[in-house]
């Protein structure tokens, strides 16, 4: 019997989901708990209905729809990924994953298949950690790697409580997080890089998944004017920062892996004619190897030393994010590869730079991504695109793979 994607509704789909939260700018903004997130739940819950799935919504607002198996005693395989987005966003990143899945148990069920293992498609909360940090919240605590209450008191960016706007919204669910043991976790996901676009193939299969270090950093000197005071009688917290860029990069580059990132800083008082007396500052590092990863931050804790002693300044670092690299599942990544193969689309092995919720799944069950190319390697922009084609092979090879695993 022949089980066949039914496409024209998947790009359907993703097209009308990306016009909840749509701005001026082209972009569309659905953070996580928001209204306009609420308006991309209530709509992924009604095609999931229109599938007849099972829905289950656990206490961190993340959602299951479930296609039921003829086997009960099997544990379910599970897709997934997210639908919250960054600011202005674009209209594919965490979304493919979740409406791709979506499209698997639509051309189950409109073939009349009913697996032998349960199938769940899963649209993990607050992966982006936007308004709420950490990011990768939903499936952290959903994995165990963090106390669901504790979340629910998170203060958000704009001084709302996480749980109270989980309440708000309508999804804070009774299912207790980690109730639904997967057999195995399938993420789909645009590449958000460079690379598959580069070398004009189709499909990459993720072996594994960066090591992700954050850290917020505050620099504190002495304001003063900036026509009467000597560079030699200065303590500059401006200066001190920009120190810390240049010589962060260039550890970066002597590595030969280890990428580095000042996303974001900010100087007080800000004026032109004053020496800045705060720089804080944050520092994104990343690196497939966690001992390189280790070294690095090492490295950046005695740069502190140095440049505080440097210019008299005091330096202090807040631990925001660390997450360890991590290796996905060897015989997954080896069914992907060979589906592909057999499926006669190119294909690499590669790394994922980004984060995604597919490293806290292999916390608890073998886990590994598929990606497809992103146009010019750009995310969390709206300029993001990537054609139909890929996204039908991407999905294509979830399927296939689906196929093998639970039919």
């Amino acid at each position: 019997m022949t089980i066949a994607l039914d496409t024209a509704t998947l790009l359907a789909q993703l097209t009308q989901l990306g016009a909840i939260g749509h701005d001026a700018s082209s972009g569309r903004t659905r953070l996580a708990f928001s209204d306009a997130d609420k308006q991309g739940r209530d709509q992924l819950v009604a095609w999931m209905q229109e599938l007849s799935l099972d829905i289950k919504i656990d206490h961190i607002g993340n959602i299951f729809g479930t296609l039921a198996g003829s086997d009960p005693a099997l544990a379910p395989l599970m897709i997934g990924s997210h639908i919250d987005t960054v600011i202005n966003a674009g209209m594919y990143d965490g979304c493919y994953g979740v409406l791709a899945g979506l499209a698997v148990l639509r051309a189950l069920r409109q073939a009349g298949v009913t697996p032998r293992r349960a199938i769940t498609v899963v649209a993990f909360s607050n992966e982006e950690g936007v308004r709420y940090q950490p990011d990768m919240m939903g499936s952290l605590v959903y994995a165990g790697g963090i106390d669901v209450a504790q979340m629910w008191d998170v203060v958000g960016t704009d001084g709302t409580r996480l749980g109270d706007e989980l309440r708000r919204i309508g999804y804070a669910g009774d299912l207790r997080p980690g109730a639904i043991v997967p057999h195995a976790y399938l993420e789909l996901h645009i590449e958000q890089g460079p690379l598959l676009e580069a070398q004009a193939l189709q499909i990459g299969v993720v072996a594994d998944l960066q090591g992700i270090s954050w850290q917020q950093i505050t620099i504190n000197g002495v304001a003063n004017h900036a026509g009467t005071t000597p560079l030699a009688m200065r303590h500059d917290a401006g200066w001190a920062a920009a120190e810390l860029i240049t010589q962060v990069r260039r550890m970066a580059l002597a590595s030969g892996s280890t990428l580095a990132t000042v996303g974001a800083i900010q100087f007080s008082p800000n004026a032109i004619n004053v020496i800045p007396q705060t720089a804080v500052l944050t520092l994104d590092m990343r690196d497939p190897d966690d001992q390189k990863l280790s070294a690095a931050e090492a490295h950046v804790a005695a740069l502190l030393q140095t440049i505080a002693a440097q210019e008299g300044v005091t330096i202090t670092s807040q631990q925001l994010v660390r997450f360890p690299a991590v290796h996905f599942d060897d015989a997954l990544v080896a069914e992907i590869a060979q589906t592909t193969a057999a499926l006669g689309f190119s294909q690499r092995q590669m790394t994922s730079g980004a984060g995604h919720d597919a490293q806290m799944l292999a916390r608890i069950a073998p886990a590994a991504m598929i990606f497809v190319p992103s146009q010019a390697g750009i995310s969390h922009n709206p300029a993001e695109y990537t054609s139909d084609a890929d996204l039908i092979a991407g999905a294509t090879v979830l399927l296939a793979v689906v196929q093998r695993l639970s039919v």
